[in-house]
């Protein structure tokens, strides 16, 4: 409940000082897609304290968010979602887990980045 929490509050602020998170893969496909830029997708699971660290360490108030902001479009999926993403593509038994994906291929541009 606290990671949705979290994410409701990312996603209602536009500041600069937070990642620009949807949470809706195939929209964010589709706008990566018309935007032509990769995506970030971070893989999350429901009462896990470490993703919640790696949110607000890595993912708030940095000094990387703006060249995040503008280089990706950032996806967040709970692993215990809708499974409303290719879970056969984005499977991981290690949470958080960071994807960065080519949109139009929908192929990994590096290995994923674990916890």
């Amino acid at each position: 409940m606290r990671i949705l929490l979290l994410l409701l509050l990312l996603v209602s602020f536009g500041s600069a000082n937070h990642i620009s998170w949807l949470g809706d893969y195939d929209k964010a496909l589709q706008k990566a897609q018309e935007e032509k830029k990769p995506m970030m997708v971070l893989l999350v699971k429901k009462n896990c304290k470490r993703c919640n660290e790696v949110i607000v360490e890595h993912f708030m108030n940095s000094d990387e968010v703006d060249e995040l902001n503008e280089k990706y479009v950032a996806v967040i999926i709970t692993y215990e979602g809708k499974l409303t993403y290719p879970i056969e593509m984005f499977f991981s038994t290690t949470f958080p887990t960071l994807f960065f994906v080519d949109s139009m291929t929908e192929s990994f541009l590096r290995e994923p980045i674990y916890y």
